[in-house]
């Protein structure tokens, strides 16, 4: 498995990222795509520290996830154990982010994007719709389809469960799970598999 972090973000934010590594001592494993995180840091028993990144991103979301994580790591040194994307975090990992936001690194179809997403960065880029669509050119996983997609009425699969798409509110989509005969909410950027009977 390739396991060097250069050839998972862009060419020209190679400097910038080993600056941060040489900077900051931390293991990073780039591992198998995990369905609930794109990545994580944690510090070990032994002292040492690590980071995490799947290995199924495209190079805009891996430099993300991997300076969202690195930022942990900062915050983890400089004030110790605090709100995980609390106020400190926040302010690091604004502050990390500025020698990426430029057109030679993140095209600029996502510059404004990522730009609003940072202004109050929350735990996860798929909370933030525009930039979730944005950083994945707007194309799901191959054999998926974004819940947007789907036609009204039509039958979908959502972690080993059925549901009927059913009205759009302001931002999300009411889908009942056929199961439980409950409805729940989909952001538009979730990725389903279209159901056919």
């Amino acid at each position: 498995m390739d396991t060097d972090y250069k050839n998972f973000i862009p060419l020209k934010a190679i400097p910038f990222v080993q600056f941060l590594i040489d900077e900051h001592s931390f293991d990073l494993l780039i591992v198998n795509q995990r369905q609930t995180k794109h990545g994580d840091f944690r510090s070990l028993p032994d002292g040492r520290f690590q980071i995490t990144v799947n290995n199924n991103l495209n190079k805009y979301q891996f430099l993300l996830t991997l300076v969202h994580e690195i930022a942990h790591h900062v915050t983890h040194q400089r004030f110790g154990r605090v709100q995980p994307h609390g106020k400190e975090w926040k302010m690091v990992f604004q502050h990390m982010m500025l020698p990426f936001l430029r057109p030679e690194i993140y095209p600029s179809e996502i510059l404004p994007f990522l730009a609003t997403y940072l202004k109050n960065p929350k735990a996860s880029t798929d909370a933030d719709v525009n930039l979730s669509l944005v950083l994945k050119g707007n194309v799901a996983e191959i054999g998926k389809n974004f819940i947007f997609e789907i036609p009204f009425g039509s039958f979908f699969e959502f972690k080993n469960s059925i549901y009927k798409r059913g009205n759009k509110r302001r931002t999300r989509f009411e889908c009942l799970n056929m199961n439980t005969k409950k409805v729940y909410l989909f952001n538009q950027n979730v990725e389903v598999k279209q159901y056919n009977s």
